[in-house]
């Protein structure tokens, strides 16, 4: 077993405390360890049920593995468990879900929900800073992850920030890659089942001395360990593919931050761009003069 190791037991075991668990909390691990799919869509008193132990020590043993209380640790369960599925299992999962519509709609909501009573200012601050600090940022995100890298790299270039996107592939990844040095960031943006040119990228820049932050459901060890901080977002939808609101939410987040950090610097860029807008005749509907 390794570091590295993406197994869902590996990362459990590791996050026991030095002086280990006591035997009902080591039973609820078991449980965990045995039978994840339960464990990651179960209630607490169907766990506790399960590992013959009351509510309050699922609850304890959640704590004593560095969660707030079992809502997080499940959340982060869930999507690992999910991340090693093929896309059909993952589908069949969600079968019988009724109106897969409302039922995504309800999904993202919760999702949102989650994300607000977890919100980490500090994280949110940490990620703004280094970006306004660094001599450019570059955001990976693949596939359908797409989406929120170009989303943030867009606003945070009109927030007035070299900011960009590497959408295109593995070799314009590389060649970004390439050229960073201790002066830049690299947010990584990936859910579900991570893309292996993801954490390469992510590894390296942290190799060369850049700061490089994570937004994900469930890191993996290489991920995190390349990270300078993770940033957990609930991702988990209602089909074969995972939500990307909450991580559009959070990246946002950023962004509203970033424009926080400099508002003369950010002001000046907005009137830049709304100049050249013009310029170009972009805009359908435009601002009145007064």
């Amino acid at each position: 077993m390794t570091d590295t190791d993406d197994g869902l037991e590996s990362w459990l075991r590791s996050r026991l405390p030095e002086r280990g668990l006591r035997p009902r909390s080591a039973a609820v691990l078991e449980l965990l360890v045995s039978q994840p799919r339960r464990a990651s869509f179960g209630s607490t008193g169907e766990l506790a049920q399960l590992a013959g132990v009351n509510v309050a020590t699922v609850t304890r043993t959640a704590q004593a593995l560095g969660f707030a209380g079992w809502p997080a640790l499940q959340q982060e369960l869930r999507a690992r468990y999910l991340s090693s599925l093929s896309a059909p299992q993952v589908a069949e999962e969600h079968n019988g879900v009724g109106s897969p519509a409302s039922a995504s709609l309800r999904r993202d909501l919760d999702s949102l929900a989650l994300l607000n009573r977890r919100f980490d200012e500090s994280a949110i601050k940490a990620v703004a800073e280094a970006i306004a600090a660094a001599r450019r940022t570059v955001v990976i995100a693949d596939g359908s992850y797409a989406a929120v890298g170009i989303a943030f790299a867009h606003n945070a270039r009109l927030a007035g920030y070299d900011v960009q996107a590497v959408t295109a592939g593995d070799a314009e990844l590389a060649n970004h890659t390439a050229k960073m040095t201790e002066d830049d960031v690299l947010v990584a943006i990936s859910f579900w089942r991570l893309y292996e040119s993801t954490v390469l990228a992510a590894d390296e820049a942290k190799r060369r001395g850049a700061k490089v932050f994570a937004v994900t459901d469930a890191a993996s060890p290489a991920l995190a360990g390349a990270a300078d901080q993770v940033l957990m977002v609930p991702a988990e939808g209602v089909t074969f593919f995972p939500s990307l609101t909450g991580g559009m939410a959070l990246v946002q987040a950023i962004v509203a931050q970033l424009a926080a950090v400099d508002p003369r610097r950010t002001s000046e860029s907005i009137e830049a761009a709304e100049a050249m807008w013009s310029r170009f005749d972009l805009l359908h509907r435009r601002p009145s003069k007064s």
